[in-house]
């Protein structure tokens, strides 16, 4: 399988001193007898080390990102708090089942799907025991390398129609713990990608690699096209974003009934404005 030989390429290649190799950067975690910020022999106390080997660097724009609604980036802001009640309650979630691979969606578009992935995101990499890894499968118009002020090309559609390795398309955007792949790459009709063995083998690989991993997927929205419905038994988890004021009670019943109910997690309530 490609994304085994891709990460098991990249463990190998893992340096212990976390130096940026000719540019480049991607999220491996190691356990090392080490401690202190760099590797010291003379320490014995067990700790984590997230160095980065292999996917593309490219920053993030702080300002593209805020205007954005991207408020899990900074340090303390008021929104923050409603993603950590999110985050707490999948961690709970966690622990009667895997949650490892979540879908987030809408039942239409522009209802702040993509900007609640995004924020999940942060937020999740904030915590001490896992790293993220945010996934945009909407193939028909990808914003989540926009929303962060980053140039990107290339999309997972690359992966499924030229065998490009993962590695390739993976960004690492300077949030310590979180990589991402989005580009600008789109197709009209995606719903045979995204329910193919291809995706449901990829899905599996990405969720099980690292237990203490976070797999968010952005998905289409559920009313306007299939490929929510094809990805989502391929899922641990489901959210669904509705926006004040906007979404209609119709239209939330509609998508949830589309929906496996024991994948179902919930709504999250999204205030635009």
């Amino acid at each position: 399988m490609k994304l085994r030989k891709a990460l098991d390429k990249a463990k190998d290649e893992r340096e212990l001193n976390g130096r940026e190799l000719n540019g480049k950067a991607a999220p491996e975690e190691i356990i090392s007898g080490a401690g202190g910020s760099q590797v010291d022999s003379d320490t014995k106390a067990d700790k984590r080390l997230l160095i980065y080997t292999e996917s593309n660097k490219r920053l993030l724009n702080p300002a593209v990102t805020e205007k954005n609604r991207g408020v899990c980036l900074s340090p303390n802001p008021a929104e923050i708090e409603r993603y950590k009640i999110l985050r707490t309650r999948i961690n709970h979630q966690s622990a009667d089942k895997p949650m490892n691979t979540v879908m987030i969606t809408s039942a239409n578009r522009g209802e702040g799907k993509t900007v609640t992935c995004i924020n999940m995101g942060f937020t999740f990499a904030r915590e001490l025991n896992h790293t993220v890894f945010i996934v945009d499968c909407d193939f028909k118009g990808q914003d989540i390398h926009r929303y962060l002020g980053i140039e990107s090309k290339n999309s997972l559609i690359d992966y499924f129609l030229d065998d490009v390795p993962l590695n390739n398309l993976i960004i690492w955007p300077g949030v310590e713990k979180l990589t991402l792949i989005s580009g600008d790459r789109t197709v009209f009709d995606s719903s045979e990608l995204l329910s193919s063995d291809m995706m449901a083998k990829l899905v599996k690989e990405m969720g099980n690699r690292y237990s203490d991993r976070y797999v968010f997927f952005d998905a289409p929205p559920i009313l306007e096209r299939s490929e929510a419905i094809a990805m989502a038994p391929l899922m641990d988890g489901i959210l669904m974003v509705v926006e004040a004021g906007v979404t209609s009670k119709k239209d939330v019943r509609k998508a949830v009934e589309l929906l496996p109910k024991d994948k179902f997690l919930g709504f999250v309530l999204n205030k635009q404005g």
